[in-house]
């Protein structure tokens, strides 16, 4: 059934049309993806749809009694209103509290919020959970959302997207998260020139029929025709932590891809990385650090040993609050350490990309604004000219002559970022650098680092991006270390549920009523049909393993060292890359069996 129509629309603000002609419908069951560039009407195309902005010329029709339901980038709320009030409504409580639904999408989006907070007192991003949890509380026909995953950390997206996959409602999104719109999306509408070209297929076969087109048509853009094919090589042969590539026309992309060389040339980097860096980048030894300074705030590392050395590129996860900003800012030397230290090598050059922005004069112009840090620097083997640079980060023609004054938030911190490389750092600390960015500068960005040599940590919500630029993932699990994720975001999900199972099983064994003659472990293990024997002997396997997990966790970080010494010797190089192989598959194997124990130690309290 058909929900939506748009016949022969157009819309301009000023001279620009950002919509000319287009003609599109969405029918029941669609899954509709939008992408573009910033400004480039995706916004404008929601806003007619839903009907809140009536477009110059052309027709928009609405199936009749059609229900829909929007986010857009601002909410609504009334400051005055409890949070209960604007998610619940007028629901009784017996009548949401008993509604497995609702009681899922509270604990998932709202479940650190007091419901009785005055919207006042919220936070940007939990204001913005609150917009989406009374959104995806309702019954609608069709929903449209403009950047949902904005605020949202990594695991509430991987839940949102789940949630919406099981939906019967049509859907409509526009987000710059590539991970999310392969999740969700069946079909992809890319707003470009005015018109809306439509793909079949999520963010990843909209970047292969993209590149078909271009080939077919021979375009002229050969830079961007490159980068696409470099994208669809990752695809193909990316990080080992991508454990499920998309299922998209195999053959095609292997024709493509054949004379495409890998991403990143790995062992040339970590050489040229050695040789600016020297062996030492930071070590941690034994550091003791609380968010909030010494014994305040939350704990992000009790007594953690870490090495990061040259040419690492690290992926550091963790929930919103668990510490990610804060564990760069102890590398960065901006928050010492409780206790231990932190030991960073003579040869760093770091540069530090923050969520804040720093201070611009807004008198000046973009280029100039560069070409006070540096006219010309160089990445990997090629120069590069400040224009040049800015160019590739979406700054092109007279935008670079634009006042600094009149840029927008995600333009400011482009421009950021881009002062930072200008600097020619070798380490690269980078906190949320994707913010505000469109898919196309982000695959540029993607780029300009896969030629990049020094050591690199990034925190991003972007799980696309962190698994695209980063080999290997470390996650901040709460238990105050480093955790090596050889599965990358999968396995952080993995163990965060696990984790979450564990604590349920936990908090349950210690409120059930036990016999007074019987502790309460073995009170759950009668329960569960387990002598307290067994249940012991489970526990004390589990931390077995969890031991041999450390020890393999030790043993992979000084083969990482030892590579950085030998970056010179290439036999060397080939002997500890298959013990590091050697190694991985231990631990694989060790962690695999650690899940299966962890699920059956689950099992016996249900």
């Amino acid at each position: 059934m058909n929900l939506v129509n748009l016949e022969s629309v157009s819309q301009a603000f000023g001279p620009k049309p950002l919509l000319s002609g287009v003609s599109l419908g969405i029918e029941q069951g669609d899954r509709i993806g939008v992408v573009g560039l910033n400004g480039g009407g995706k916004s404008t195309l929601v806003s007619i749809i839903t009907g809140e902005l009536k477009p110059d010329s052309g027709r928009v029709t609405h199936n009749r009694g059609l229900r829909v339901g929007g986010l857009s980038q601002r909410d609504d709320l009334d400051p005055a209103a409890a949070v209960r009030d604007l998610v619940l409504a007028d629901r009784a409580e017996h009548e949401w509290a008993g509604d497995p639904a609702i009681r899922e999408i509270l604990a998932n989006l709202l479940g650190d919020i007091d419901l009785s907070a005055k919207a006042a007192a919220l936070s940007g991003g939990e204001r913005r959970r609150t917009a989406l949890a009374r959104l995806l509380i309702g019954e609608h026909d069709l929903i449209l959302l403009d950047e949902p995953t904005n605020h949202l950390d990594i695991e509430a997206i991987a839940w949102l997207a789940g949630h919406l996959s099981q939906r019967r409602s049509a859907l409509l999104v526009v987000t710059h998260d590539r991970w999310f719109l392969d999740a969700v999306a069946t079909r992809t509408w890319e707003v470009v020139d005015g018109g809306v070209e439509r793909y079949e297929g999520g963010y990843a076969a909209y970047v292969l029929a993209k590149a078909e087109r271009a080939r077919i048509a021979q375009a002229a853009e050969d830079r961007r025709q490159n980068l696409m094919r470099k994208e669809i090589a990752w695809l193909r042969r990316g990080p080992p932590a991508r454990t499920s590539k998309p299922k998209f026309r195999i053959n095609a992309a292997e024709a493509l891809i054949a004379d495409v060389p890998p991403a990143r040339e790995s062992v040339e980097l970590l050489k040229f990385a050695s040789a600016r860096l020297g062996k030492t980048v930071y070590d941690l030894e034994d550091v003791t650090l609380h968010a909030g300074g010494p014994d305040a705030g939350p704990l992000v590392l009790d007594h953690c040993t870490w090495q990061f050395g040259p040419g690492d590129r690290v992926g550091l996860i963790g929930v919103n609050g668990s510490g990610k900003s804060s564990v760069l800012r102890l590398l960065s030397g901006m928050v010492a350490p409780d206790s231990g230290r932190v030991v960073e090598g003579k040869t760093v050059r770091l540069a530090h990309l923050s969520q804040e922005l720093v201070e611009l004069d807004p008198r000046r112009r973009v280029l100039e604004t560069v070409e006070e840090v540096r006219k010309y620097v160089t990445v990997g083997k090629k120069e590069w000219s400040a224009s040049q640079l800015l160019e590739i980060l979406g700054f092109k023609g007279e935008a670079q002559w634009k006042v600094v004054g009149d840029l927008s938030g995600g333009e400011r911190r482009r421009l950021q970022l881009l002062r930072l490389i200008m600097d020619e750092p070798n380490v690269l600390l980078l906190d949320e650098p994707t913010n505000d960015l469109d898919i196309e500068t982000l695959t540029e960005l993607e780029d300009l680092l896969d030629a990049w040599p020094g050591t690199l940590v990034v925190v991003s919500h972007d799980r696309y991006f962190l698994e695209r630029v980063a080999d290997r993932c470390v996650a901040l699990l709460g238990d105050g270390r480093l955790s090596m994720l050889p599965g990358g975001v999968d396995e952080y999900l993995e163990r965060r549920a696990s984790g979450a199972a564990l604590s349920a099983r936990a908090a349950s064994a210690g409120t059930a009523t036990a016999p007074a003659q019987a502790p309460a472990a073995a009170q759950v293990a009668v329960d569960a049909g387990l002598s307290a024997k067994e249940l012991r002997e489970l526990q004390k396997e589990l931390n077995r393993l969890e031991r041999q997990l450390d020890k393999l966790g030790e043993r992979e970080a000084k083969v990482h060292a030892e590579m950085a010494t030998a970056a010179s010797d290439f036999e060397r190089l080939g002997k500890l890359d298959a013990e590091l192989r050697e190694i991985g598959a231990q631990k694989d194997s060790v962690e695999l069996e650690w899940m299966e124990l962890a699920e059956r130690l689950d099992s016996t309290s249900s």
